[in-house]
């Protein structure tokens, strides 16, 4: 927790020269329009991008942005706390002497492990650093959660976990969950940048410069969809796999537990953010708004109904 604290606080601070590198380019393209050279004013953005996202998705910044410091150092202390906390998880599992994740407290440390790999993966295909402040936060306050509420020590499983679908029904649940946290990262930003391209129209002033950086919302957009298609593929998966396993637990595929019905519930969110968005023409800050709606039902699910409603998936280990 304390190296990921310390690459939040790096991202933050790239967050902060994105900003002044605005500012900076700001003075420089007014600079320019003074002396009467267009011509340079006019190529100093747009054509100039901060990186590529990857070889099918350019970078449309409005500001040119090149690589920082503190942007490597947050990455390589994101690396190295993940490595630690891929320790943590093993070290708990060899403990308990089953998969890591049976109460609490182990979805917690098993599930943030999971978000922050599902991070580190895209960053080797596409460039998300920006979102880096957003998940090492993130993780930081579920961790913290977790650590000082939801902390047991090891314990048998009751018999109903005694199955191998715990290992299959809460994994691929977690999994989905690191793509839906990534997804509402790019939907938070999209949304931001969209209402930054609409001032920016109306020649209004920005608060947020360093938004000019970033890709425009259209490809925030398009990204976000991308990636909450596949979280939206596990949560079905985990839909299906948590019938079948309740078949053999209980004796039922479905008996309205309220854990089932908001697994149900979060499916509903983004099948219908997917339709509305695929057929319906749902773009910008409508689709944005039903993906944040999705997570914070995630994070309803998880630290709402697993801890204060009771029915037969009560294994908080309180």
């Amino acid at each position: 927790m304390a190296i990921y604290a310390i690459a939040f606080i790096a991202f933050a601070i790239d967050l902060g020269r994105r900003s002044a590198a605005v500012d900076a380019q700001t003075a420089l393209t007014q600079a320019d329009a003074a002396r009467g050279s267009s011509a340079a004013a006019s190529g100093s953005t747009g054509t100039t991008t901060l990186t590529r996202l990857s070889a099918r998705m350019d970078n449309d910044a409005a500001t040119p942005y090149g690589r920082s410091a503190s942007l490597r150092i947050g990455v390589s202390l994101t690396v190295l706390a993940w490595a630690l906390h891929v320790a943590a998880a093993l070290t708990r599992g060899i403990a308990a002497e089953r998969v890591p994740w049976a109460n609490m407290y182990e979805f917690a440390m098993t599930g943030t492990l999971l978000i922050m790999t599902v991070f580190l993966i895209v960053l080797t295909r596409i460039d998300l650093r920006f979102l880096g402040t957003f998940v090492t936060g993130l993780v930081l306050v579920l961790l913290g959660i977790a650590a000082l509420q939801y902390y047991v020590e090891v314990a048998p499983l009751p018999p109903a976990l005694q199955s191998a679908w715990l290992v299959i029904h809460v994994f691929v649940a977690s999994l989905g969950t690191g793509f839906f946290a990534i997804g509402f990262g790019l939907s938070t930003v999209q949304l931001l940048q969209f209402q930054r391209e609409s001032l920016v129209a109306e020649a209004k002033t920005v608060r947020l410069r360093f938004l000019s950086t970033l890709p425009s919302a259209a490809t925030l957009e398009n990204l976000a969809y991308r990636v909450h298609i596949i979280g939206f593929i596990l949560w079905t998966f985990t839909l299906m796999a948590g019938s079948v396993w309740a078949e053999q637990a209980w004796g039922r595929y479905w008996g309205w537990d309220t854990k089932e019905v908001w697994t149900f519930i979060i499916w509903v969110i983004y099948a219908g953010y997917i339709h509305a968005r695929a057929t319906r023409g749902w773009r910008g800050s409508r689709s944005a708004w039903l993906a944040i709606i999705g997570f914070s039902a995630v994070l309803f699910n998880f630290g709402i109904v697993n801890v204060f409603f009771k029915g037969l998936h009560s294994y908080s280990g309180l």
